[in-house]
């Protein structure tokens, strides 16, 4: 969008009198309604209020994202557990030796895009193309969204202009200035016969994958969040409402419609009504959670907690997905600098050539990070660690209600590693780490392996239950498709009930390769293409 404000301070000062005004005289009927400000909503309600006719209300539970933790790239684990994080948990897990396992979400204007470690990875080819073969769609196939990602990106790295695109909202730059830790990885992955990118999206989830410097959403020095990117510049447009602290409840229905939704704003039950539409991009628990408590979902789990039902969706909270990973620790030789937040560089690769897509993701960080479990084993003072995980894990959970109430918590039952072929998978990728770790390449940097070690099989799985974590990517939770699990149909449309759609990852049929903040902006895009053509907006 152009810009009329001078300076940063004038577009931020015209923002604060326009919202300040537009929450003193807050409307009971806007045409959208956007629940949840994260890396889908955000830019669903951005497209939205690109027409001035439009009213736009965006409601995020969490609050302000104006905090030096959210803006500073290294301090993004200063998030985990404070008022910006729900704070969620698995339920104690017997494949992973009765662990429950955090499982933070954002909770912040910007959610998840607002504490994450910023990385832009698109999804792999064969990924959209299987979302487009479930909804019967070639609308999510790679191609076209290949379109979308040249359209949005401002890129700032080697020149693919057949990929890569400029002048889009979303600034995307190879990690500045590498920390040997990360350049001695892709050394280390080609003495291993893996091939090396200028980019990890591109080329490189086009095939087998390969090694690489991280993308990232850093632009001199700072976070870029999807809000930021997205939502932020058009807040001083008096038909763009954001609502903070407010706690999405239920939906409000006449019959089949939803018309709009209940809320808890500062502690009061207060009612919005949508001419038009109501969006969920609550994200992969929030959103089955206000669905099911709404009356759509399964109906044994509705009547359970005595919730009258609406839309028998057995979908709703089923097939729950989520990046699994088991960190490998190697201690430096010298301490050494952490660059751009820590995460600098990444690998995808297939334990099997057979596979669609790369089943490996290596994650590098570049500070110790054991499990509490696993830290009894000793953990470096100064060292790096390489998460070994899991791209496509079989294993799948699911998500339940534990009462009827906004309070109530969800049961989240993750069933991490449930599938044996997932520990078949672990201790593949586990091998494939510690080679990558021990090449030759870090000779001079690292003094040693700290963790796992040479360890024999019963002794690595032990250690991998103990160590098995989370990337965050929690997904699936109302896929879209055309079977009977199905939640969401191609348009992003609620089966079986009117104006309601979800834009989030939980649409997603399966996770996508690697971090899911960039397929969750094209999930806002597609959405809000979908919206604006419904309603002519």
């Amino acid at each position: 969008m152009n810009n009329p404000y001078h300076s940063e301070h004038d577009l931020a000062d015209a923002v604060r009198r326009n919202q300040a005004a537009r929450h003193a005289s807050l409307r009971s009927h806007y045409d959208f309604i956007v629940c949840g400000a994260g890396s889908s909503g955000s830019v669903v309600a951005a497209r939205l209020a690109e027409n001035p006719e439009v009213h736009v209300l965006l409601l995020e539970a969490g609050g302000s994202d104006e905090a030096a933790s959210v803006i500073e790239p290294a301090q993004w684990p200063l998030n985990l557990g404070t008022e910006r994080d729900w704070g969620f948990m698995a339920e104690p897990n017997a494949h992973l030796n009765g662990r429950s396992i955090p499982m933070n979400m954002g909770k912040v204007l910007g959610g998840g895009s607002s504490i994450n470690v910023m990385v832009w990875a698109r999804g792999h080819r064969s990924d959209w193309n299987h979302f487009a073969a479930e909804a019967g769609d070639e609308a999510w196939n790679y191609e076209s969204v290949l379109q979308i990602y040249r359209r949005i990106e401002d890129w700032h790295g080697p020149a693919d202009p057949e990929r890569r695109g400029k002048g889009g909202p979303v600034y995307v730059a190879p990690a500045r200035d590498p920390q040997p830790t990360a350049t001695l990885m892709l050394e280390a992955a080609r003495s291993l016969g893996i091939p090396t990118f200028d980019s990890p999206n591109g080329a490189m989830m086009e095939g087998d994958g390969g090694a690489a410097i991280n993308d990232l959403r850093i632009r001199d020095g700072k976070r870029l969040s999807v809000f930021r990117s997205y939502t932020y510049p058009r807040m001083a447009q008096e038909n763009l409402t954001v609502l903070t602290d407010a706690l999405v409840s239920k939906l409000v229905f006449e019959e089949s419609t939803v018309t709009g939704v209940e809320v808890i704003v500062g502690g009061r039950k207060r009612q919005f009504n949508a001419a038009k539409e109501v969006i969920l991009s609550l994200g992969a628990v929030n959103t089955p959670k206000v669905l099911m408590q709404s009356g759509i979902g399964p109906e044994k789990e509705l009547q359970r907690h005595g919730i009258s039902v609406r839309q028998h969706l057995p979908g709703v909270g089923q097939n729950h997905q989520d990046h699994v990973s088991f960190g490998c620790i190697w201690e430096y030789a010298e301490p050494q600098q952490v660059g751009n937040g820590g995460s600098e560089a990444t690998l995808y690769w297939k334990s099997d050539p057979g596979l669609d897509a790369p089943d490996m993701l290596h994650c590098q960080v570049e500070f110790p990070v054991p499990s509490a479990e696993n830290a009894a084993r000793g953990v470096p003072e100064h060292g790096w660690t390489m998460f070994a995980g899991l791209a496509h894990p079989k294993s799948r959970g699911e998500l339940l209600l534990s009462g009827p109430e906004v309070n109530d918590a969800m049961i989240i039952r993750a069933n991490t590693l449930s599938d044996p072929d997932d520990m078949r998978a672990a201790l593949a990728n586990i091998d494939l780490c510690r080679a990558l770790g021990n090449a030759g390449a870090f000779g001079r940097l690292v003094k040693g392996e700290s963790m796992p070690g040479k360890l024999n099989r019963e002794e690595m799985e032990a250690y991998i239950r103990d160590g098995a974590v989370t990337y965050w990517h929690q997904s699936c939770t109302a896929k879209m498709g055309r079977d009977a699990m199905s939640v969401v149909d191609a348009k992003l449309r609620v089966y079986g009930v009117k104006g309601l759609r979800i834009a989030d990852a939980s649409i997603m049929s399966r996770i996508t390769t690697g971090n899911t903040m960039a397929p969750c902006v094209v999930i806002g895009e597609r959405a809000a293409e979908l919206i604006k053509s419904a309603h002519g907006v």
